[in-house]
């Protein structure tokens, strides 16, 4: 990591997909509802928890490419974060935010977070929305310090067919 040189915030690009993939993988872990769900009920169709979260990255930088972007540094990707626009309804969702454990602590996730709201505003949407399990600690309370409030709870249930 090279401190002097600033992080700047980029518009995602198809070169990234690998990057932010591993990224998510590494990031997740004990916070992501699909490890939870392996934890309980064991691997399914040979894929792990770490292949359905990354292709969750596919999903959103399919559905939204310009409403992804990624913190970088010198050429390496430090986080991104990825968003949803709901123009019919005006809502602004954030399903995916990661920041390498190298580069936290470094108010990127707050970076990026304050760039999508940005983004979400040029869309002209009326609502941002994010959310997090429980057991997300850096979640709790980063996106409460971003403006977001507590909506309510939802509880996860599953089972094996």
């Amino acid at each position: 990591m090279t401190p002097e040189l600033p992080v700047t915030i980029r518009h995602y690009r198809l070169e990234d997909l690998e990057t932010l993939r591993q990224i998510t993988v590494d990031s997740f872990g004990a916070v992501a509802l699909d490890q939870m769900l392996e934890d309980r009920l064991g691997i399914w169709n040979d894929r792990d928890w770490k292949a359905r979260k990354a292709d969750n990255i596919n999903d959103d930088c399919t559905v939204n490419p310009e409403g992804c972007f990624v913190a970088e540094r010198g050429g390496q990707i430090l986080g991104y974060i990825t968003t949803r626009a709901d123009h019919v309804n005006s809502v602004g969702r954030i399903p995916n935010l990661a920041v390498v454990e190298a580069a936290r602590g470094l108010g990127l996730g707050r970076r990026l977070i304050h760039h999508a709201l940005d983004y979400f505003r040029e869309q002209n949407l009326r609502v941002a929305k994010i959310e997090t399990m429980a057991s997300n600690v850096i979640g709790q309370n980063l996106y409460p310090s971003c403006g977001f409030e507590e909506i309510g709870r939802q509880v996860h249930f599953a089972m094996r067919l």
